[in-house]
């Protein structure tokens, strides 16, 4: 039986632990106390002594090879991208929603409209806690969700400040709270190693991902991280101050938004340099294991592309729609609007795949999966 101290060896020392939490989650959320996360999301042996050996935590991470082809039967994947029932462009009906979300405020509406079919009684989501900061955060009203929304600096991670320390935060920790609270009917919205992470504890039946009934997937570049020096390299090669930075976003460019209004739109692949180390091995870009996807990749600026992947997803999107809180676009004046999106989304998973691949390669002989 593998134990924590196998994924040391084979997930962490190599540099591929993505910091998901969810090895911790399933620890802390029976009680075992045996690891805990340290100041930048990493997880460790805060008790040695009071691991049981049970090798679950090992089991369900989303490098482990483990559980991946029941994970895939459960959620019905397929290659080349996961499973993929429909695809449309969409936006938040509401313009105070547009206003305040990302790419039209597709998430923040739909999960307003599950509170208001008190379809959830809660939604694990991030919000920001300083000028590009975002923590994890459980929302339990709709008043939480809009006040949640908002940009996302490195998708659902962020740095604690622009300052020396970079930190990191995982949306699974939000976990914790929801047990104490007692919630049952949950919505989460994660990065792909986040969702991956869920769906095999939803796999072997283990709380508290029993409770998780929506998940909602964010396309995902990688994340990044933001000490002085990275801080320095990006201002230069975008030629901004941080001063002027009003927000942030990333589609099929890195997107700069300053106070004076222009965008400075760098290639992702420049960014290498500052991206997190472990994601340069992450295949997986739009979600695949989610109920939706979501990203402003393939749409126009303040449209999301939005793919269902499970008929509960289909199900609560179509429920969103009917009652008029997300709109769609008009697909008699763009009728191949929403496949063009599906295949730009495509074009950047098949990318992304390719490179993971590439990069595992020359870890030559270290025990790790090379695809999904």
């Amino acid at each position: 039986m593998k134990t924590f101290f196998d994924l040391i060896q084979e997930v962490q020392k190599p540099g591929l632990c993505h910091r998901c939490g969810g090895c911790v989650t399933f620890c802390n959320a029976l009680n075992y106390g045996a690891l805990d996360l340290d100041s930048d999301g990493k997880p460790y042996y805060s008790n040695i002594e009071k691991c049981i050996e049970c090798g679950l935590c090992h089991a369900i991470c989303p490098e482990i090879d483990e559980l991946d082809e029941e994970t895939k039967r459960r959620s019905a994947w397929s290659e080349p991208m996961g499973r993929v029932i429909e695809t449309t462009v969409a936006r938040a009906d509401s313009g105070q929603i547009r206003e305040k979300g990302t790419d039209g405020g597709v998430i923040t509406a739909l999960l307003m409209h599950l509170f208001d079919r008190g379809r959830i009684d809660a939604a694990i989501v991030a919000r920001q806690v300083g000028p590009f900061a975002r923590r994890p955060f459980l929302a339990s009203s709709k008043e939480d969700i809009l006040d949640a929304a908002g940009f996302y600096f490195d998708t659902s991670h962020g740095p604690k400040s622009l300052s020396d320390h970079y930190k990191t935060y995982s949306s699974i920790q939000a976990f914790d709270p929801l047990i104490k609270r007692g919630f049952e009917r949950v919505a989460l919205v994660g990065t792909p190693c986040q969702i991956q992470s869920v769906r095999r504890m939803q796999t072997l039946g283990l709380i508290p991902s029993d409770s998780i009934r929506l998940c909602l997937g964010l396309f995902c570049s990688g994340n990044f991280v933001f000490t002085d020096k990275e801080q320095k390299f990006l201002a230069d090669l975008g030629e901004f101050d941080w001063n002027d930075v009003k927000r942030i976003n990333i589609k099929e460019k890195f997107q700069i938004h300053l106070t004076s209004g222009e965008v400075r739109q760098l290639d992702v692949d420049a960014l290498d340099p500052i991206r997190r180390y472990a994601c340069r091995y992450c295949p997986d870009y739009s979600a695949e294991f989610a109920d939706i996807s979501f990203g402003g990749v393939g749409a126009e600026e303040g449209w999301t592309t939005v793919i269902s992947r499970t008929p509960n997803g289909r199900a609560a999107l179509a429920d969103a729609m009917e009652a008029g809180a997300i709109a769609s676009f008009n697909r008699d004046e763009k009728p191949g609007y929403a496949s063009d999106a599906l295949e730009t989304v495509h074009q950047k998973s098949v990318k992304k795949r390719k490179k993971a691949i590439e990069e595992r390669k020359k870890l030559g002989g270290v025990n790790v999966k090379v695809a999904m």
